[in-house]
């Protein structure tokens, strides 16, 4: 009885715990599911989170792509334009190489070619002339008005360069000199030993022409020349170089009446010059016109005297051309309008004159 209640038990027991084991088996599985369930539910929910996370990123990121696009193509555009700008720059840099190339090629034959025109004396002569001609055109001077050109005086030997013509027929004497020969060896040499001795010789021969012009006859009053003889250097940087290195030069021409011109200064003296013959041009024109007023004013009363004449006359013809249109002719009148009246149809009765009788009529009534 006791195994049968033991056995009977453990029979119990066994279903008893098998039937826990599959209840405890059932719940694992629904919790397992739950959780799996809940575990897809909360992963969907996060995937969903992290895609629209994405595509919010993928948009901003779109956005800075599209944005870098955009700014790469600017900076390309400012690149080919910064490109072609060079090219074009380059292109003109390449140009003008070759223009300063060519300048500076005729800029050394012309150099050359002054060199060699400024070696000979008479050439450096010539060629200070014709600055001087340019600057007296320049001034409004013309040739055998205002100034003559290497003539004689009185058909002497002395020939100056150029001779200025004054008011009362006064003249000025022009020489143009050109000591450049120690100064361009002056500007030559780097040592400075030659140079002193370049510049003494330059001064030297600055002041032997001075001594040139003043032993020439180019002041001379007796013909009518001033007392005062212009020396024309054509180099504006060789003037200042004598001023500059030794004034006192200039001061000697001065009192050996010798006045120093370079282009400049030159300029302003042909245009005291000018201003002179000007000056003196219009003298004499206001004498000429003060003289021709003068006897304007005395044909002007013989005009003004003659016109009352004629106006006395015009006077007395008007009053005789009134008594004509008014007395004369009222007295004319007077028979033409008698004569008109007489002028009668003649089956018209007449009409008697002073003291006639009318004529009686016939017997058939006429």
């Amino acid at each position: 009885m006791d195994l049968t209640l033991l056995l009977f038990a453990l029979i119990a027991g066994f279903v008893a715990g098998i039937i826990v084991a599959y209840l405890l088996g059932l719940m694992q599985v629904k919790t397992t599911d739950e959780i799996l369930k809940l575990a897809k539910e909360k992963l969907g929910s996060e995937r969903e989170i992290n895609v629209n996370e994405l595509n919010t990123k993928k948009e901003l990121i779109d956005q800075r792509l599209q944005q870098m696009t955009t700014e790469l193509g600017k900076v390309s555009n400012v690149m080919q334009e910064l490109e072609k700008d060079r090219v074009h720059k380059f292109g003109e840099l390449g140009t003008e190489l070759k223009f300063a190339n060519q300048q500076t090629t005729d800029l050394y034959k012309i150099t050359k070619s002054l060199n060699e025109v400024l070696a000979s004396p008479k050439s450096r002569g010539n060629w200070g002339e014709r600055m001087a001609e340019d600057i007296l055109a320049l001034a409004g001077l013309m040739e055998g008005k205002n100034y003559w050109k290497q003539k004689s005086i009185d058909g002497g030997r002395t020939i100056p360069d150029f001779t200025f013509l004054l008011p009362r027929n006064l003249k000025v004497n022009m020489d143009v000199k050109f000591p450049i020969d120690n100064y361009r060896k002056y500007l030559e040499t780097d040592l400075q030993s030659e140079k002193d001795r370049f510049l003494k010789d330059f001064l030297k021969d600055v002041k032997n022409r001075i001594k040139e012009v003043t032993t020439r006859d180019y002041i001379n009053p007796g013909q009518n020349t001033l007392d005062y003889v212009i020396l024309f250097i054509p180099n504006e940087q060789i003037y200042s170089f004598i001023h500059e290195q030794d004034s006192s030069i200039l001061d000697e021409g001065i009192k050996n009446k010798v006045v120093f011109c370079s282009p400049i200064t030159l300029f302003a003296v042909l245009a005291v010059i000018r201003q002179a013959v000007d000056n003196f041009t219009f003298d004499q024109n206001t004498k000429e016109i003060v003289s021709l007023m003068s006897a304007f004013n005395k044909e002007w009363g013989n005009f003004t005297s003659k016109m009352g004449e004629v106006e006395k006359k015009i006077g007395t013809l008007q009053q005789a051309y009134g008594e004509l249109l008014g007395t004369r002719r009222k007295a004319l009148e007077k028979p033409l309008a008698r004569i008109k009246e007489l002028e009668v149809d003649p089956k018209t009765p007449k009409a008697p004159m002073d003291g006639e009788e009318l004529p009686l009529p016939d017997k058939n009534g006429e």
